[in-house]
Protein backbone atom coordinates (compact mmCIF):
# COMPACT_ATOMS: atom_id res chain seq x y z
CA UNK A 1 0.00 0.00 0.00
CA UNK A 2 1.21 3.48 -0.91
CA UNK A 3 -0.14 6.70 0.58
CA UNK A 4 0.15 9.74 -1.65
CA UNK A 5 -1.35 13.15 -2.14
CA UNK A 6 -4.71 13.61 -3.84
CA UNK A 7 -4.89 14.24 -7.59
CA UNK A 8 -8.00 15.71 -9.27
CA UNK A 9 -8.13 12.59 -11.47
CA UNK A 10 -8.83 10.57 -8.27
CA UNK A 11 -12.18 12.20 -7.59
CA UNK A 12 -14.44 9.85 -9.57
CA UNK A 13 -12.86 6.73 -8.06
CA UNK A 14 -13.05 8.27 -4.57
CA UNK A 15 -16.75 9.05 -5.04
CA UNK A 16 -17.43 5.42 -5.96
CA UNK A 17 -15.39 4.17 -3.00
CA UNK A 18 -17.40 6.50 -0.72
CA UNK A 19 -20.72 5.14 -2.00
CA UNK A 20 -19.63 1.50 -1.83
CA UNK A 21 -18.15 1.86 1.65
CA UNK A 22 -21.19 3.57 3.12
CA UNK A 23 -23.56 1.00 1.63
CA UNK A 24 -21.53 -2.01 2.75
CA UNK A 25 -19.48 -1.19 5.85
CA UNK A 26 -22.07 1.06 7.49
CA UNK A 27 -25.04 -1.19 6.66
CA UNK A 28 -24.90 -2.90 10.06
CA UNK A 29 -25.48 0.39 11.91
CA UNK A 30 -27.83 2.38 9.65
CA UNK A 31 -31.07 1.62 7.79
CA UNK A 32 -31.29 1.48 3.99
CA UNK A 33 -33.11 4.81 4.04
CA UNK A 34 -30.29 6.38 6.08
CA UNK A 35 -27.60 4.91 3.81
CA UNK A 36 -29.37 6.27 0.72
CA UNK A 37 -29.65 9.72 2.31
CA UNK A 38 -25.98 9.67 3.32
CA UNK A 39 -24.66 8.40 -0.02
CA UNK A 40 -27.07 8.50 -2.95
CA UNK A 41 -24.44 7.94 -5.65
CA UNK A 42 -24.65 11.50 -6.95
CA UNK A 43 -21.65 13.34 -5.51
CA UNK A 44 -20.97 16.84 -6.80
CA UNK A 45 -17.52 16.02 -8.18
CA UNK A 46 -16.55 19.67 -8.68
CA UNK A 47 -17.41 20.54 -5.07
CA UNK A 48 -15.56 17.49 -3.74
CA UNK A 49 -12.53 18.22 -5.91
CA UNK A 50 -12.44 21.82 -4.65
CA UNK A 51 -12.76 20.63 -1.05
CA UNK A 52 -10.01 18.03 -1.48
CA UNK A 53 -7.71 20.68 -2.98
CA UNK A 54 -8.38 23.12 -0.13
CA UNK A 55 -7.70 20.44 2.51
CA UNK A 56 -4.77 18.17 3.20
CA UNK A 57 -6.00 15.13 1.26
CA UNK A 58 -4.36 11.73 1.05
CA UNK A 59 -5.25 8.56 -0.80
CA UNK A 60 -4.13 5.01 -0.07
CA UNK A 61 -3.46 2.89 -3.14
CA UNK A 62 -2.95 -0.80 -3.74
CA UNK A 63 -1.55 -0.81 -7.23
CA UNK A 64 -3.78 1.46 -9.31
CA UNK A 65 -6.81 0.98 -7.05
CA UNK A 66 -7.62 3.59 -4.42
CA UNK A 67 -8.43 1.68 -1.23
CA UNK A 68 -8.90 4.62 1.12
CA UNK A 69 -8.90 8.39 1.38
CA UNK A 70 -9.01 11.08 4.02
CA UNK A 71 -9.01 14.86 4.16
CA UNK A 72 -8.43 17.38 6.90
CA UNK A 73 -8.54 21.16 6.96
CA UNK A 74 -5.75 23.34 8.34
CA UNK A 75 -7.59 23.70 11.68
CA UNK A 76 -7.53 19.96 12.32
CA UNK A 77 -11.07 19.10 11.27
CA UNK A 78 -11.09 15.61 9.74
CA UNK A 79 -13.82 15.87 7.13
CA UNK A 80 -13.77 12.43 5.48
CA UNK A 81 -12.07 9.10 6.14
CA UNK A 82 -13.26 6.10 4.14
CA UNK A 83 -11.68 2.74 3.45
CA UNK A 84 -12.72 0.19 0.82
CA UNK A 85 -14.79 -2.64 2.30
CA UNK A 86 -12.14 -5.23 1.33
CA UNK A 87 -9.41 -3.28 3.16
CA UNK A 88 -11.09 -2.83 6.54
CA UNK A 89 -8.93 -3.62 9.59
CA UNK A 90 -5.69 -3.66 7.60
CA UNK A 91 -4.18 -0.41 8.86
CA UNK A 92 -5.33 1.81 5.99
CA UNK A 93 -7.41 4.22 8.09
CA UNK A 94 -4.84 4.48 10.88
CA UNK A 95 -2.04 5.14 8.36
CA UNK A 96 -4.05 7.88 6.63
CA UNK A 97 -4.99 9.45 9.95
CA UNK A 98 -1.44 9.33 11.29
CA UNK A 99 -0.04 11.07 8.20
CA UNK A 100 -2.75 13.74 8.16
CA UNK A 101 -2.25 14.42 11.87
CA UNK A 102 1.35 15.35 11.16
CA UNK A 103 0.32 17.94 8.56
CA UNK A 104 -1.72 20.22 10.84
CA UNK A 105 -0.41 22.79 13.27
CA UNK A 106 -3.09 22.57 15.91
CA UNK A 107 -3.58 21.26 19.45
CA UNK A 108 -6.45 18.95 18.58
CA UNK A 109 -8.18 17.07 15.80
CA UNK A 110 -11.96 16.99 15.56
CA UNK A 111 -14.34 14.89 13.49
CA UNK A 112 -17.89 13.64 13.25
CA UNK A 113 -17.68 9.86 13.40
CA UNK A 114 -20.39 7.45 12.35
CA UNK A 115 -21.71 4.78 14.69
CA UNK A 116 -19.57 2.34 12.72
CA UNK A 117 -16.38 4.42 12.95
CA UNK A 118 -16.69 5.41 16.61
CA UNK A 119 -14.81 2.36 18.00
CA UNK A 120 -11.93 2.96 15.55
CA UNK A 121 -11.59 6.58 16.62
CA UNK A 122 -11.77 5.66 20.31
CA UNK A 123 -8.96 3.15 19.74
CA UNK A 124 -6.95 5.95 18.08
CA UNK A 125 -7.30 8.14 21.20
CA UNK A 126 -10.35 10.23 20.32
CA UNK A 127 -13.09 10.85 22.86
CA UNK A 128 -16.77 11.48 22.30
CA UNK A 129 -17.76 15.03 23.14
CA UNK A 130 -21.42 14.60 22.22
CA UNK A 131 -23.85 12.56 20.20
CA UNK A 132 -25.04 14.44 17.16
CA UNK A 133 -28.04 14.08 14.89
CA UNK A 134 -27.50 15.22 11.33
CA UNK A 135 -30.28 15.47 8.76
CA UNK A 136 -29.66 14.43 5.17
CA UNK A 137 -32.51 14.71 2.66
CA UNK A 138 -35.06 14.71 5.47
CA UNK A 139 -33.57 11.62 7.14
CA UNK A 140 -31.92 11.73 10.57
CA UNK A 141 -28.61 10.00 11.19
CA UNK A 142 -26.70 9.67 14.45
CA UNK A 143 -22.99 10.41 14.58
CA UNK A 144 -20.55 11.56 17.25
CA UNK A 145 -18.51 14.72 17.56
CA UNK A 146 -15.09 13.46 18.67
CA UNK A 147 -11.85 15.15 19.68
CA UNK A 148 -8.25 14.04 20.03
CA UNK A 149 -5.75 16.23 21.87
CA UNK A 150 -2.33 16.27 20.24
CA UNK A 151 0.79 16.31 22.37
Amino acid sequence: MIIRGYLPSDCTQIAQLFYDTVHSVNAADYTSEQLDAWADGHVDLDAWDNSFREHFTLVACDGKEIVGFADMDENGYLDRLYVHRDYQRKGVASSLLRELSQKVKTDEITTYASITARPFFEKMGYRVVRENIVERKGVSLINYFMVKKLS
